[in-house]
């Protein structure tokens, strides 16, 4: 495998008080970028070695970076990687202070006579506020998720200018922020969320929301918009080998791929993914919520990135009950109604838009929809491509395995995938892209049409 080398433009360090500076971009060896739609920040890795005399500490002494500056975490991490091929625009965190990197610790220290080596673990700044700040506002019942995630994020984490998309949530919730952290309540609501794409049909809206960053920014994104997003431009096919700088396909090519997890029966059994049963307590009348979650009765309304459903096996022989028929784990609590209002009636509380939509139906919805993204799971090592995001669509094509000289796409592996996690890798040899991509059912629906178009 060999890709093109990426030119590190700006690589500078900022002392925590912002009084002294270091150019690094020399002494990088590697250097590494992480989104995840699991993660509600980003994070980079960069490791470095330096021969000493970068810096001037105090004293006027030149000594190495990490006594000289020193490197004690908290210091901003100003970077500028050059693209180095017409798809790959390269990465830029140096316009805005807003946007640099911080130090979160230093690790891997190794000193010697003449050189020193070490890796920064590097954060967004809104990491590091998060820790600094508690929420302690009273949302009202009036308010949808959605727009108390915009205020959370402008008002604590004072990052306005780096708001992305926020998808409209359906139903509305108050609660009480109680002096948690904003990453901690965000993420909590996103699990209570419903999309509001479906607005004039309500009962076609289903639960399940996401909070992550990216280079855009802050995203809160419903899985069903994720899923009906339009896919990268362009096709990914496996092929592997060393790379071709003279084909013009090459930038799109899958080097490599591993399959890391294929329909985790047992496990989601464990997690009631497909049917569970809920006892709620309602804390204002004491009367007890009982409801059974069969997921069957949502399949067909949801987004999925395949063009075929899942088949769970019979429970026996004798019976024409699948799996998913009876519930695999019981869930016990408080139902919660939110904040109360002043103004709340009887009459109120038993309205699910105005009490809060319905808790157990959301809590079942978001745990199926969450465990079945993670039908399948595939890694994959590509060019360089900085255009991609986490959350984005990408068409996958990988070869079937048969005896045949020419080999046609695999129907069941092929498809679209969403990417989960997105790794950017560059050092001294070249540069390239990991990504962990997933879906929640198996099969190509674009190839499936192709296919229709050429019998006909």
């Amino acid at each position: 495998m060999s890709v093109n080398k990426s030119i590190y433009e700006k690589f500078i360090i900022e002392s925590a008080d912002q009084s002294r500076t270091a150019d690094i971009s020399s002494g990088v060896l590697a250097f590494t970028y992480f989104e995840n739609i699991f993660s509600p920040f980003i994070t980079a890795r960069v490791i470095v070695t330096n021969t000493g005399g970068s810096i001037r500490g105090k004293d006027g002494v030149l000594q190495s970076i990490y006594n000289g500056l020193p490197l004690r975490g908290g210091e901003r991490v100003i970077i500028k990687i050059a693209g180095n091929s017409r798809v790959n625009k390269g990465l830029d965190f140096s316009k805005n202070p807003e946007n640099y990197f911080h130090v979160a610790s230093i690790t891997n220290v190794l000193i010697d006579e003449g050189s020193e080596t070490f890796t920064l673990n590097l954060v967004s700044r809104e990491a590091i506020t998060n820790e600094t700040v508690r929420v302690g506002k009273k949302f009202p019942t009036s308010q949808k998720i959605s727009d108390s995630v915009e205020d959370i994020i402008k008002k604590y984490l004072q990052s306005e200018d780096k708001i992305g998309i926020i998808d409209e949530t359906q139903n509305p919730y108050g609660f009480i922020g109680n002096m948690k952290k904003p990453f901690t309540i965000i993420t909590w609501l996103a699990s209570k969320s419903v999309s509001g794409k479906s607005d004039s049909n309500k009962e076609d809206s289903s639960a399940g929301f996401v909070f992550y960053e990216t280079q855009d920014g802050f995203n809160f994104r419903s899985l069903d918009e994720l899923m009906e997003q339009e896919p990268y431009k362009k096709e990914f096919t496996f092929s592997p080998g060393v790379i071709d700088t003279d084909d013009p396909k090459k930038d799109f090519k899958i080097l490599q791929y591993g399959i890391d997890r294929n329909q985790d029966l047992i496990s989601k059994l464990e997690r009631g993914a497909y049917s569970s049963q809920r006892y709620y307590i309602n804390p204002v009348s004491f009367v007890p919520n009982i409801s059974v979650f069969n997921s069957n009765n949502y399949v067909e309304k949801l987004s999925n990135l395949g063009d075929q459903t899942i088949s769970l096996p019979k429970i026996d022989d004798k019976s024409n009950k699948t799996l998913g028929d009876l519930p695999s784990r019981i869930f016990v609590g408080m139902l919660d109604v939110g904040t109360i209002e002043e103004d709340a009636s009887d009459e109120g509380w038993n309205d699910s838009i105005k009490r809060n939509a319905d808790p157990a139906k959301i809590h079942a919805q978001s745990m199926m929809r969450y465990n079945q993204l993670h039908t399948q799971v595939v890694d994959i090592t590509i060019p360089m491509n900085t255009n991609l995001s986490a959350g984005d669509l990408i068409k996958c094509s990988f070869p079937q395995i048969s005896s045949k000289k020419r080999k046609e796409p695999d129907r069941e592996t092929s498809g679209l995938y969403m990417i989960k996690e997105l790794a950017h890798y560059f050092d001294s040899k070249g540069s390239f892209t990991k990504l962990k991509v997933i879906r929640d059912t198996f099969g190509k629906k674009w190839l499936k049409i192709i296919y229709l178009k050429q019998i006909l």
